[in-house]
């Protein structure tokens, strides 16, 4: 299963800027996924991190993780009108810089489910090299909507 962006907004409650990421080419539910972040110069958070010699910030590369994390975590549970929040980042590591042009690939492995709480073991990677690493817990929550 794919995902677009229109598919994406659909899941996820985010939005520009704060939509992290671009497109899922590979969902298996209940197992894993794969996401993608087009990183371009023109992202507002290089205005300020770091202007000459810009660098996406590491928490946005957690936060694009757990985005791909929400929608795995979402798709698998089938339920509709629901929020995911993190519980815990643990094991967080950051390897290489990420960089105006990159292509940050997000994958993304259920570890443990249990009810509402997944627990996803997560890397990012450019041209195949690892740039971050981290185990992210969250939790869903039903919506009024």
């Amino acid at each position: 299963m794919m995902l677009d962006i229109n598919d994406i907004q659909k899941v996820l409650p985010h939005r520009y800027p704060f939509l992290l990421v671009d497109r899922i080419v590979e969902l298996e539910v209940g197992k894993r996924a794969v996401g993608i972040k087009n990183v371009t110069a023109n992202e507002e958070f290089f205005n300020g991190h770091f202007p000459g010699n810009p660098i996406m910030p590491g928490v946005l590369i957690v936060e694009a993780l757990a985005q791909t994390a929400g929608i795995l975590s979402i798709k698998t549970s089938g339920a509709e009108n629901v929020a995911v929040f993190f519980l815990s980042i643990d094991k967080a590591k950051f390897r290489k810089p990420v960089l105006p042009g990159d292509r940050l690939v997000l994958e993304v492995e259920i570890v443990r489910k249990r009810a509402n709480v997944t627990r996803c073991a997560c890397r990012a990677l450019v041209e195949d090299k690892l740039v971050a690493e981290a185990e992210l817990t969250a939790m869903m929550i039903k919506t009024e909507e």
